[in-house]
């Protein structure tokens, strides 16, 4: 009898596996009946859940007991569809090295950040040409407010300029057509701190892709389920903010849902997106236990992805984690070169991170930009709001990928120039014609803006003139430009790069900073405000919180969502913190 049992057992699982199997292979909905479409929600109660097979709390007491062993990657995951998810996670003893909390014990930091320094001033007569790819990431901006709302300020490295800025909605004029899917917007004014400077103001607008012309979605939630997630800010979060993103699914979109703690498993097989209501019961029935396998949760999720893919649609891994790999392959280098041979094939990823203590941001940027995704923090449910809600369409559906741009000075009118922020995008000058270069990817309506300081000739240069260099002789017809900018970019799915030119000159420049465009000064307050925190040399040291705050409210403008009036009050806060820390 125990040998028929376990054939019974076997013949199950192995029948589970086919189905499962089935499920995964087939490609999204395309059309569907009136009942396909129809939406299936609902609040994620106990007894709702139950009903759709996920397991009880009194199943999960008694499934305690009882050790679910995950398996590796090498087996095809259509085999492991589960849908009593809790028992995934079941706490396991942590090893050497993870983070434990503990009552009454504080956690040690061990966050970790790019180490970046501050992008020098470069004299144009020796370096004309400045070149970098686009980052519309705004993990920074979430994460330094984290530490701001809790009194202390940010480390230095914790603070990209260009992710700060480019928090921002800017009101940018719209592309009309998604064949050129980029409209360049540029003023020049001059500096608030930096006398006999100017800044130069470089805007991207995206098209934004019609809601009736967006195509379906594959994407495969990937949760890290560990034990260092842990935490009302972490898992916890991680699960509303999944709930947020269920919300905008549609009928034709599939989801997928995988987890890893000390190993991984597939929880759920791609589902509908008009099925909330199984969605949302997978997601909620999620415990944290155990180490953290990351790599093999990467590799499973891009396996599923795989099973599912489809090339019209939108391929995507989407990562809540807070970094913290420390099982199985966890060198951010292997992880980076695998996540870039995925890219290749379709799939992207973008990671979201959450908890505080033992985050790792240079994980989060190291795979986000390999995986041709965004990066972004999540530290308050608003933030997911805004995340997986607002900036949906901008963060999943892209309109241009290997965004670079690139701007070459006129050594007749600008003596020298300083790029603010990029420091962890900066590109070769040959690598902007190389369409094997890989760049930023750019969503439906999202929009890019950068700041460069520029000098004038004439003006207070940083160096030396050169004593051997010939005297610049301006070409015919070009001295009224200050420069010229390149953009350069690939339609999604495409191999050949096109390019979009426009020449920088004295039309675009206003004398008067406050008859400056209100995007262009809302941007020099927050690229000042960053540089302020990370204590930038070339910030100038009597332009001071209050300062940054004076000019911000000048350049408020509509603010529906109030995020602006919440930025001048983490000015506020960082003064506070300085001042205590002092």
């Amino acid at each position: 009898m125990p040998a028929l049992r376990t054939m019974r057992l076997v013949l199950a699982c192995f029948l589970a596996a086919v189905l499962a199997y089935l499920v995964l292979v087939n490609p999204p909905i395309v059309s569907a009946s009136s009942d396909d479409l129809a939406v299936h929600d609902g609040a994620p109660t106990e007894r709702a859940c139950a009903e759709l097979g996920f397991a009880s709390r009194a199943d999960e007491e008694r499934d305690a007991l009882t050790t679910l062993t995950l398996q590796s990657p090498s087996v095809a995951p259509a085999g492991q569809m589960m849908r009593r998810a809790p028992a995934l996670a079941a706490p396991a003893p942590q090893p050497s090295g993870t983070m434990h909390f503990l009552l009454n014990e504080q956690p040690v930091d061990t966050e970790r950040y790019p180490n970046a320094t501050p992008n020098p001033v470069k004299g144009v007569a020796e370096a004309p040409v400045s070149t970098f790819s686009i980052d519309v990431d705004t993990a920074s901006y979430a994460n330094v407010r984290r530490f701001l709302n809790d009194g202390h300020l940010p480390p230095r490295d914790a603070v990209r300029v260009e992710e700060l800025v480019n928090y921002f909605d800017y009101g940018y004029t719209r592309p009309d057509s998604a064949a050129e899917p980029f409209r360049a917007h540029v003023a020049v004014t001059r500096s608030p701190w930096a006398p006999g400077k100017e800044i130069v103001h470089i805007g991207l607008q995206g098209y934004d892709i019609p809601v009736g012309e967006q195509p379906p979605l594959n994407l495969v939630f990937l949760v890290d389920v560990s034990g260092s997630m842990e935490g009302e800010d972490r898992l916890p979060l991680a699960q509303k903010a999944l709930n947020v993103l269920i919300d905008q699914l549609r009928p034709q979109d599939r989801v997928a849902l995988a987890v890893y703690a000390g190993a991984a498993g597939a929880v759920l097989a791609p589902t509908p997106g008009n099925q909330k209501l199984t969605l949302r019961c997978a997601v909620n029935a999620l415990r944290a236990g155990g180490s953290t396998a990351g790599g093999e949760g990467l590799a499973l999720a891009y396996a599923m992805a795989g099973q599912g893919f489809y090339k019209a649609a939108v391929n995507r891994v989407i990562l809540l984690t807070d970094g913290d790999f420390n099982v199985g392959v966890a060198d951010p280098e292997k992880l980076e070169d695998f996540v870039a041979e995925k890219r290749k094939t379709g799939i992207y990823l973008s990671v979201y991170g959450f908890g505080r203590g033992n985050y790792n941001d240079l994980m989060m940027q190291t795979l986000a930009q390999a995986g041709n995704g965004t990066a972004a923090y999540v530290d308050t449910l608003q933030e997911a709001r805004k995340l997986f809600r607002d900036d949906f369409s901008g963060s999943i559906f892209p309109i241009a990928d290997d965004v670079k741009i690139q701007v070459e000075f006129n050594p007749a009118r600008v003596a020298e120039y300083r790029l603010i922020g990029y420091e962890t995008r900066l590109l070769n000058r040959e690598d902007f014609n190389n369409d094997a270069v890989d760049a930023g990817e750019v969503g439906s309506g999202a929009s890019v803006t950068a700041l460069y300081e520029i000098t004038p000739v004439g003006g207070p240069v940083a160096s030396d003139p050169l004593r051997y260099q010939d005297a610049v002789v301006p070409a015919s017809g070009r001295t009224g430009e200050l420069a010229y900018l390149k953009i350069r970019y690939k339609l999604p799915g495409e191999t050949a790069s096109k390019l979009i030119e426009l020449p920088i000159g004295d039309a675009d420049r206003v004398a008067d900073a406050g008859a400056a465009p209100e995007a262009t000064r809302w941007a020099i307050a927050v690229a000042a405000y960053g540089q302020r925190l990370r204590g930038d040399p070339y910030l100038a040291g009597d332009f001071g919180w209050d300062a940054i705050i004076d000019l911000a409210r000048g350049a408020r403008g509509d603010d529906p969502f109030g995020l602006r009036a919440e930025f001048v009050q983490l000015v506020r806060a960082a003064a506070d913190a300085k001042s205590v820390n002092e």
